[in-house]
């Protein structure tokens, strides 16, 4: 991944990266979004098209499947880039969780 440091990721590019470690479609995208999400989440189409064009730009995804038929599907899915970096966005969060817990507790007991 390189020594530059990683900055956090976006709520959006999160999500869709977690959903893309199986191929999917924009529209499946969305709908896996919001499920995830119980609705809190709702990606627009321009929000999610934007994001995949500068995820494969970076490598991050890559496209899967194109159908070529008169829906013109395209399917994308995670790279072994992109799941390194979304590896390291847990991580990150994980921490940031642990320590507020650790805050939390240690406050209570004051």
């Amino acid at each position: 991944m390189g020594n530059e440091p990683q900055q956090p990721l976006t709520e959006s590019i999160f999500y869709i990266l977690l959903a893309l470690h199986t191929p999917n479609h924009g529209y499946g995208i969305i709908k896996e979004v919001e499920t995830l999400t119980n609705g809190r989440v709702i990606m627009g189409a321009g929000t999610l098209y934007g994001a995949i064009k500068t995820l494969l730009k970076k490598k991050w995804i890559r496209l899967y499947a194109d159908t070529n038929d008169s829906r013109n599907k395209k399917e994308y899915v995670i790279t072994p880039l992109g799941k390194e970096i979304f590896s390291a966005e847990v991580n990150r969060l994980e921490e940031l969780v642990a320590n507020a817990k650790k805050k939390e507790k240690e406050h209570e007991e004051v």
